[in-house]
């Protein structure tokens, strides 16, 4: 979360107009007095509050990320029953809800952070990225768009990357490369962009322009056994064997249990 959606109180003294009589003025200066002091002690009382919200999220996010998830949950709840609008809390409860496999509780605080904020860059990449995995790319992609028009938000890439992969997803080919171009152009080195354009390529069978995103890939990222196996069957379709043996030796030898070891030692006959 790039910045918090709080809203700033700010509190004031409202003065009279005008004093009708001379021994009122005791009485006035007495009442702006305590209304001064009232004001003041609500503004002090909506700033603890406040900073407990942010406190409570923060430790929320703590726990949950050392895999202390009720600790995590207890935070969160208390800070959005603190303000149920605090979009930071809602999102942290949401990808709480998302670890734990509640989907259907993920993809309502994931709503509520975004009612909450409805211009958020953040909120809306966010909650795009929820809707695409869970069957509405299309509306997901008109979220992580709408992340583009927040002028505050930091990173406009991944919501592309993020948008053109949903497009890939559901075989939309065309549009992909036009968001994942866009995401290269902001950021050269974008793993998760070089990593869909690779797949894009291999789907369109232009095998060479594929091994180059892959090879922009492996400069920026680490392999994991999906990445392996996307870049051993680049180079089969290119008629590399040997580059896609050495794809095979690297799945082989650092991820030997994993189901793309499995389909690589099929493909290859053993």
């Amino acid at each position: 979360m790039s910045k918090s959606q709080g809203n700033n109180i700010r509190s004031g003294i409202m003065m009279p107009v005008a004093v009708m009589r001379f021994f009122l003025l005791l009485i006035i200066a007495f009442f702006i007095g305590g209304c001064a002091s009232q004001q003041s002690e609500d503004r002090y009382d909506q700033t603890d509050k406040q900073k407990a919200v942010e406190s409570n999220t923060s430790l929320g996010l703590e726990y949950m990320n050392r895999g202390q998830y009720e600790v995590a949950l207890g935070k969160l709840k208390k800070a959005i029953r603190e303000d149920p609008d605090y979009a930071p809390a809602q999102t942290v409860l949401a990808v709480l809800y998302e670890r734990i496999g509640e989907q259907d509780l993920a993809g309502k605080h994931y709503k509520l952070a975004y009612e909450a904020a409805p211009k958020d860059g953040d909120v809306n990449n966010n909650y795009g990225v929820y809707l695409c995995k869970n069957g509405s790319p299309n509306k997901a992609i008109q979220h992580l768009l709408a992340a583009l028009d927040d002028p505050f938000y930091s990173s406009p890439a991944i919501a592309l990357s993020n948008a053109g992969s949903c497009a890939l997803g559901q075989g939309d080919l065309a549009q992909a490369d036009v968001y994942l171009r866009r995401a290269l152009k902001i950021e050269p080195d974008l793993p998760d962009a070089l990593l869909n354009m690779a797949r894009l390529s291999y789907q369109q069978g232009n095998y060479l322009t594929a091994r180059a995103f892959m090879q922009r890939y492996e400069v920026a990222a680490t392999h994991v056994a999906e990445t392996l196996l996307l870049a051993y069957r680049i180079e089969i379709a290119s008629n590399n064997r040997k580059a896609a043996n050495k794809y095979k030796l690297i799945l082989e030898s650092n991820f030997p249990e994993s189901d793309q070891t499995a389909e690589v030692r099929r493909l290859s006959g053993r």
